[in-house]
């Protein structure tokens, strides 16, 4: 081996930045490994970061000391909080990106991280030795030793890139394809699948007629996403919203015999809820219209991001459809839609650790694990990061709980449900979403980080001081009476606001207590008996998910057990007897028979 590090992440993408950056920080000699250094931390398909479950966790990311809420608060453009119509519980941060910016800030970043050694080279082997993984082999011929590697791959495991008819090689377009590493991996036993998912056309801004658009600003006082932040300062601008219509329609349902989608083209699943405008107008065909939004890559750029309209149809056929749309008559295009099918890896060949059951020390984040979205590979990521610090200093693994985080909530759907199509993370796949609020990700999470080594003294401190704050505010409000009642109650039975406190009672806010600080005192006030009632069914459920079932656990040995059941739990191997329930074909009936089985062995001789 030329060099021996740690840990090696391979892929610049946001799940390989937060797994390098939460095993250099944790004190862990790491390499990244990317294709190349001045493409890490770009925005392959949309320049946003945030939305509806995303948002929640960004900020989960950066309670426990991530990078991605501090990138987009420096690159953001355009930052919106949506869902305000309802409740709290699913009210969800958005930002837009300068594309440019963010790449180089996490550059910029990952650079000055100590105990990190940025590489260029495309990994073309795993070596291993009796089960573990103990180096990786480049392309270049260079072999590094490891004693742990994070995989981090994205859509580059043979990616083929699809315009009509044509299919060129890569990851993503001008980007060649990993196709080595796919090989080694099925050398290695594990399985491999196929995704797919797809990026809309690029067109030039000044060629968009805005009269025929509709403006969309952003928040009036944008919201930042990480906590050490208390507001933005990157100047702001507007996106726009237009409409396809039954011309537009019409031209995409004549041409569907050059869609790869519906040639046989592509064979593999794309993303449900983020379709093609070739599926939605097959899906949706009552539809007349779909909303595209057009949204800038930057301040610096004239590349508009046409949001709604991702395709993978001929050439020609873009240049029609896109001018059949109002306001883009007479658009200019800078890049063509395509869509790109890759390899990933079917994600219940993981622990819920993310690492892998085939290769001791072999860990994978993001798509390479079926995911979509920079928010999911980036959670993964920060947490593959962790768990192979850990388990190189010889600690206990973390998983974190569905009731503590998105990010929870997330991992344990990938390792017992598997998926076949990619997943994208919504507030509906959250039992306790009253719990995982935007505002509280750091009451939740940073106390863990602190005790996992990711958390820094400068933020811990922070958190100490808006824990005070919060505290302080909320004794004042179960304390101050006006009008005849306290203020919490008012609050609750009267369906004020934060900003009605400013108007009463002016002390409230005389301490200049940052927006977060009142917005999640009173969230906390205002839904207290509903976390409650949360709170006693998280209780209930944490019951059969402290009973961990044995590693060598032979489910082929329990007859009472359906065929089924013992097939996907030898296939899933859970850990505890909760995970082995969410299991997709568990019923009540095999846990029980399974929780028979374990008292039988914690008492040898039962009968």
């Amino acid at each position: 081996m030329q060099d021996n590090y740690d840990i090696i992440v391979v892929g610049g993408g946001h799940g390989g930045i937060e797994a390098a950056n939460a095993a250099a920080v944790m004190g862990l000699n790491t390499a990244l490994l990317s294709i190349r250094i001045d493409t890490i931390g770009q925005m392959s398909c949309n320049p946003a970061i945030g939305g509806l479950a995303k948002g929640q966790m960004v900020r989960e990311i950066d309670a426990l000391g991530g990078l991605m809420g501090q990138l987009i608060d420096k690159a953001g453009i355009q930052f919106r909080m949506l869902n305000l119509r309802k409740g709290p519980a699913v009210w969800a941060p958005r930002a837009q990106a300068d594309r440019d910016m963010y790449a180089r800030i996490a550059q910029e970043t990952l650079a000055k991280v100590d105990n990190l050694t940025i590489i260029e080279d495309t990994v073309s082997d795993i070596i291993t030795e009796c089960g573990r993984i103990i180096g990786l082999k480049c392309e270049s011929g260079i072999e590094l030793g490891c004693k742990a590697a994070i995989l981090t791959t994205g859509t580059f495991m043979r990616g083929l890139i699809h315009i009509g008819t044509e299919i060129i090689e890569g990851g993503r377009i001008g980007e060649p394809a990993a196709n080595k590493i796919s090989e080694s991996l099925e050398a290695h036993g594990i399985e491999l699948d196929r995704l797919k998912t797809g990026t809309p056309a690029r067109l030039a801004a000044d060629s968009i007629d805005y009269s025929k658009v509709q403006e969309q600003p952003g928040d009036e006082v944008p919201l930042p996403f990480s906590y050490m932040n208390d507001k933005v300062e990157q100047e702001q601008i507007s996106c726009w919203i237009t409409w396809t219509n039954e011309t537009t329609h019409k031209i995409i349902r004549d041409n569907l015999h050059q869609a790869p989608l519906y040639t046989g083209q592509i064979k593999s699943t794309g993303p449900r809820y983020c379709p093609s405008i070739e599926t939605k107008i097959v899906r949706f065909a009552d539809k007349d219209r779909h909303q595209v939004f057009l949204e800038p890559e930057g301040l610096d750029t004239d590349w508009i991001y046409c949001n709604g309209i991702s395709n993978a149809l001929p050439r020609d056929v873009q240049d029609e459809l896109l001018a059949s749309i109002p306001g883009l008559e007479n658009c200019r295009i800078h890049r063509y839609a395509y869509a790109i099918d890759y390899d990933y890896i079917p994600p219940t060949q993981m622990q819920a650790t993310l690492e892998s059951k085939h290769i001791k020390g072999l860990y994978f984040a993001g798509q390479i694990n079926g995911t979509s979205g920079y928010e999911e590979a980036a959670g993964q990521g920060l947490m593959a990061g962790v768990n192979a610090a850990r388990k190189i200093k010889g600690l206990e693994p973390v998983v974190l709980r569905r009731d503590q985080a998105y990010i929870g909530v997330l991992i344990d759907d990938l390792v017992t449900k598997g998926v076949d199509e990619p997943y994208r993370m919504f507030t509906s796949r959250a039992e306790y979403r009253l719990l995982l609020r935007y505002d509280n990700a750091d009451e939740r999470l940073t106390p863990l980080g602190r005790e996992w080594g990711t958390v820094t003294d400068d933020r811990w401190e922070r958190y100490q001081e808006k824990r005070r704050q919060i505290a302080e505010l909320k004794e004042f409000l179960t304390t101050t009476n006006y009008e005849g009642k306290k203020l919490d109650r008012q609050l609750c039975q009267l369906g004020r606001d934060e900003s009605w406190l400013a108007e009463v009672k002016p002390d409230v806010l005389d301490k200049n207590y940052i927006h977060e600080v009142i917005h999640t005192t009173v969230n906390d006030i205002r839904y207290a008996g509903y976390i409650e009632k949360q709170l006693k069914l998280v209780e209930k459920t944490a019951k059969i998910d402290k009973i961990k079932i044995p590693d060598d656990m032979d489910y082929e040995t329990i007859s009472s057990l359906r065929n089924e059941a013992r097939q996907r739990l030898a296939d899933i191997r859970p850990l505890t007897l909760g995970q082995a329930a969410r299991i997709t074909g568990i019923t009540p009936a095999d846990i029980t028979v399974l929780m028979v089985q374990l008292t039988k062995r914690a008492r040898p001789g039962l009968d």
